[in-house]
């Protein structure tokens, strides 16, 4: 295998990775830690991820419960999760911060299906710039010493069979990602 096509499933496998956990933020109406993955918190003078300050569990499918490690930065926590406008509300409970995850609506529930597709079509947008790119360097070979134009057709062929292999992964991830959406 070339180092082209190593290249391109290494890219492939990122883009796969940054569309997994985009979707994964979705919410469900069940209470998972990766909702809170896209807040971002003021502390020690940077911007950090939730993850980073605090241990984060869901004790059951309709509550997350949120300890920081340093107890100043509780109402840090709050206020980020809070204007993230993910339709949080957090409530301090002692030292921890509690949030309930409401059922979805019908309605928010085909809104969310809505927003997968997206994230599922601009990552199909991902894998065909990846592809066009990785195309456009096979092709470059053209005219090289040893390389012939059916070598170059046979690399197009198997770079498109990733392609394909990887597209059905997304496929795959919409569906279920979708199931779980729509089943209350």
């Amino acid at each position: 295998m070339s180092f082209e096509f190593l290249n391109f499933r290494s890219k492939l496998e990122k883009a796969y990775e940054f569309v997994m956990n985009d979707v994964a933020s979705l919410r469900t109406g069940r209470a998972t830690v990766q909702i809170l993955d896209p807040v971002v918190v003021e502390a020690y003078g940077t911007k950090m991820r939730i993850a980073e300050l605090a241990s984060v569990q869901a004790p059951d499918p309709s509550m997350l419960l949120i300890t920081p490690w340093d107890k100043g930065l509780l109402s840090n926590i709050e206020r980020a999760i809070s204007t993230a406008d993910l339709n949080l509300n957090p409530v301090v409970d002692g030292d921890v911060i509690r949030i309930k995850i409401a059922q979805l609506t019908e309605e928010k529930r085909k809104e969310m299906v809505k927003i997968l597709y997206k994230k599922i079509e601009s990552g199909r947008v991902m894998f065909r710039n990846l592809r066009s790119d990785t195309k456009r360097d096979i092709e470059k070979q053209k005219g090289s010493e040893g390389v012939s134009e059916d070598d170059i057709k046979l690399e197009i062929i198997e770079l498109d069979e990733i392609l394909k292999e990887n597209m059905e992964k997304l496929d795959s991830l919409l569906a279920n990602k979708e199931k779980e959406l729509l089943t209350v």
